[in-house]
């Protein structure tokens, strides 16, 4: 009987033989997983936002999909505050005395998500916001001072405030669902040539603005989806009956930001294309590796309302795990960002030497993901991520993700945990 995978010190990754890897490499199939992909983009799912019946159907497709491979499934439901949901199209449109202009959601402007519920549209005056009289009307924010401009708005007893916003190189104004706390006004990003265009007039003549924002704050429940995928050539090899070898913990979260009222948002790259790797990399683990590894799989629900899936699973993993995030595998730019916390540093060098074996070019990169939960619980944790092009917009499609990224991201999580394995195994 082996002692405890934390009692043992891996061999330098580097000095590993491991044979059959390359063989296994070759198994990674860029179709199953584009597959997977479009499954999870389809309509029915609807953007997978928590709590909602899209997100929880992709729930129940990847306890399918897992216990397909023989794993043991978990769902492991929790609860989540505070998640924005925008219940009907908002409306925003100006006046003046030689045009109206009505202008075009998620194009032109957007929800902010400090801002107070407006459920109908309010029609009132524009004032700057250093005007003397704020009461009842809309306030331009000066570029870069919303914030002191709400305070200035609920001070003086205003409707809301129009502040300056960008978008992406597309023209989007990507979703989130989560974000600072609510002001006692609404608050709507305009694009900023427009707020430019709104300040012209303003300076010209009276602007009317007719706006409405039905942004609430919703309490819902997620879940989390977990699979027990023990590899284990001898038979079981520890006190509790799992497997021998390192304890690997493979993650993705696969919740998006869900549709809008009028839009799909699709969630293809961010994140069904770290979900379909993780999951093609393990079935050709199960199929391939002859080292003992215990290995689980963790898809993780409401990473885009805060990570409070990965925060609720955490604190239950057993301290010796070593986590493997992976979150966007979609566009392999130069390289992949890697992202090392906790006490990581033989997992990094087994990510690093995986990439050197898999082909896999990496970089040193942030990673704001589910990897930093664990992290924070002490936990050995790495986060990758391979580009999100759309990234929480209409535009994020799956024939926007390349094959080869997938293919990429599924070989680096293959050659890792078969190198982590077949060092134990070396050094049993």
């Amino acid at each position: 009987m082996s002692s405890s995978p934390s009692a043992r010190p891996l061999m330098p990754p580097e000095t590993i033989e491991a044979p059959g890897l390359a063989t296994a490499l070759e198994q990674v199939s860029a179709q199953r997983m584009l597959a997977s992909v479009a499954e999870l983009a389809s309509d029915g799912y609807a953007g997978r936002r928590v709590g909602t019946p899209g997100g929880q159907a992709a729930a129940t497709w990847l306890a399918d999909q897992l216990r397909k491979l023989g794993a043991g499934v978990q769902l492991d439901p929790f609860a989540v505050s505070s998640v924005r949901e925008l219940y009907r199209t908002p409306v925003l449109q100006w006046s003046t005395d030689e045009v109206t202009r009505r202008l075009e959601h998620r194009r032109e402007f957007v929800e902010h998500l400090a801002s107070a519920e407006l459920p109908e549209p309010r029609s009132a005056p524009l004032a700057d916001a250093d005007a003397a009289d704020l009461g009842g009307r809309w306030v331009l924010a000066p570029v870069g001072e919303w914030a002191q401009a709400c305070q200035r708005a609920e001070a003086g007893g205003a409707v809301g405030v129009l502040m300056a916003r960008g978008t992406d190189t597309a023209g989007w104004m990507p979703k989130m669902i989560a974000g600072p706390t609510r002001r006692a006004v609404a608050v709507i990003g305009v694009r900023t040539d427009l707020h430019r265009q709104l300040a012209n007039a303003l300076i010209s003549g009276e602007v009317r603005v007719t706006a409405s924002m039905p942004l609430r704050t919703v309490s819902v429940e997620g879940v989390n989806v977990h699979g027990h995928l023990p590899i284990e050539p001898d038979g079981p090899d520890e006190p509790d009956g799992s497997a021998g070898g390192p304890r690997v913990l493979l993650s993705a979260h696969f919740d998006g930001v869900g549709d809008d009222p009028d839009r799909r948002l699709p969630a293809a790259a961010d994140n069904a294309s770290g979900v379909a790797a993780v999951l093609e990399a393990a079935r050709v683990l199960r199929r391939t590796l002859s080292a003992p590894v215990d290995l689980s799989v963790s898809f993780l629900d409401a990473e885009e309302a805060g990570a409070w899936g990965s925060a609720h699973h955490a604190s239950s993993v057993a301290p010796s795990t070593l986590v493997i995030n992976l979150d966007g595998a979609a566009q392999l730019h130069r390289a992949a960002a890697v992202e090392a916390g906790g006490p990581a540093h033989a997992l990094l060098a087994a990510v690093d030497q995986a990439g050197r074996r898999a082909g896999v070019p990496l970089r040193a990169g942030a990673m704001a993901s589910d990897n930093r939960r664990y992290a924070a619980a002490g936990l050995a944790a790495i986060g990758i991520g391979m580009g999100m092009p759309g990234y929480q917009t209409p535009a994020e499609t799956p024939d926007r993700v390349e094959p080869a990224t997938l293919v990429a991201a599924a070989r680096l999580l293959t050659a890792t945990v078969w190198l982590l394995a077949s060092g134990h195994a070396q050094r049993s």
